[in-house]
């Protein structure tokens, strides 16, 4: 356990944490080495951050296009591709229906005078994403443009299509799928270098956000965020292993154990698309689940597996309406439903893409936008959260897959040992 790289990245989360508070709560703020410390804590951390975003377009198309030249037939990947996305589009489903019921039934932020704490706010023109453009939006026009945006959606077609055309030479791909092999172990190892320095970033980002979190606007809304750090803590605490094990067979214990790491990396990084080399680890190494069934699976939850986006938007939506005296009617409650999960299919897997998706909602639903202000306040901490559900269900529903297609090695104690670091 001493030697995990999950106890060195928690330890850095802790450490980072008491660090920053120190210098936000006890440091007076005249020494002259607060704003320094502060601000190189926050470049190093970013830095950090930019690492693993560097890799993370090539990993999506290596790993994506390497996946389907692994599979037997393509008639396997139609039978993969249509389970693993109609899974997602359940699980997020399922998760906006039972936070609807939980907050119906609690009703957050009946009493709260919101209106009296919100900013003034500008919100960028934003609309209800619609789906049939988000379909007709994923084949690119200009592939070097899509590669350069880092548009997950486009670079996952990209990478489908290359994956299928190699599988259609035969015996004549076998260069390519060897290049592409090759390719997928370089950034296999490139994860390995780049997650040897995880405890430190995660270290230099905790203090970065210890040292610069607005605890006032916290306090005020501290219910609304209970709820939602607990939803969040009861998904992939909970039902995650226990989906997971009445699936597989997979203890619940063990399923946290081997995406502890995961969960420590994700509530440093609040990112699901820089989370993603670090879930590759996890199901590949950890779980047993094979390249192929990985490959494809972990990119597509990372862009469009986004429970934790749809659960964070809904509760904000509703509190923000029950703290204003509008509540929301059960006429509304489809549409709304509706809405969130179009909105958490396109939400951005970058740190403080929900506040997108509830400005959408509460600009959709006739709500005072300038409650975004308070939500935005307190973002940094649910927004952890959130990323840490919707990587977690990642890992879940690929192990479920994997385990249908019988494509697991469920015995995999024995890979623990290659996922540590010295």
């Amino acid at each position: 356990m001493k030697n995990s790289l999950s106890a060195k990245v928690f330890l850095g989360l802790i450490f980072g944490l008491i660090i920053g508070s120190m210098i936000q709560y006890v440091i007076p703020p005249s020494w002259a080495m607060v704003s320094f410390t502060t601000e190189a804590a926050g470049g190093l951390g970013g830095m950090f951050v930019s690492m693993i975003k560097l890799i993370v377009v090539p990993l999506v198309f290596i790993s994506i296009t390497c996946g389907i030249c692994e599979l037997k037939d393509l008639s396997s990947f139609g039978r993969l591709g249509t389970k693993t996305f109609g899974l997602y589009i359940i699980n997020t489903m399922l998760a906006i229906a039972g936070t609807i019921a939980v907050v119906t039934w609690l009703k957050p932020g009946v009493g709260v005078n919101l209106g009296a704490m919100a900013e003034s706010v500008t919100l960028a023109a934003t609309e209800t994403p619609n789906m049939w453009q988000m379909v007709i939006n994923i084949i690119p026009s200009n592939p070097f443009e899509a590669f350069a945006k880092g548009d997950m959606l486009q670079i996952i077609f990209m990478a489908i299509m290359t994956g299928i055309a190699i599988q259609a030479l035969d015996k004549r791909g076998g260069p390519a799928i060897r290049t592409f092999k090759m390719a997928n172990e370089v950034m296999m190892k490139l994860i390995t270098l780049v997650m040897s320095l995880a405890p430190y970033g995660v270290f230099f980002l905790m203090i970065s956000l210890g040292a610069t979190l607005d605890s006032s606007k916290m306090f005020a809304v501290a219910g609304y965020i209970a709820l939602v750090v607990a939803s969040f803590i009861f998904m992939f605490m909970v039902v995650y292993p226990t989906v997971v094990y009445l699936s597989t067979g997979i203890k619940p214990l063990t399923f946290i154990k081997h995406t502890r790491e995961q969960i420590m990396f994700s509530l440093s990084s609040a990112s699901s698309n820089a989370t993603i080399p670090v879930t590759l680890r996890t199901v590949v190494e950890k779980l047993g689940v094979s390249k192929s069934v990985a490959g494809f699976g972990v990119p597509l939850g990372a862009t469009m597996n986004m429970s934790g986006a749809a659960i964070y938007t809904t509760i904000a939506t509703m509190f923000v309406a029950n703290a204003y005296g509008m509540p929301m009617s059960p006429e509304q409650m489809l549409p709304l439903a509706f809405t969130v999960l179009l909105l958490s299919i396109g939400a951005g897997g970058v740190p403080g893409g929900g506040i997108v998706s509830i400005g959408i909602c509460l600009h959709t639903f006739g709500l005072p936008v300038e409650a975004l202000a308070i939500v935005a306040a307190v973002d940094r901490i649910c927004d952890m959260f959130c990323t840490t559900a919707n990587v977690v269900g990642d890992t879940a529903i690929n192990t479920i897959v994997a385990k249908s297609e019988g494509e697991i090695q469920l015995s995999v104690e024995p890979q623990m040992a290659t996922a540590r670091v010295a």
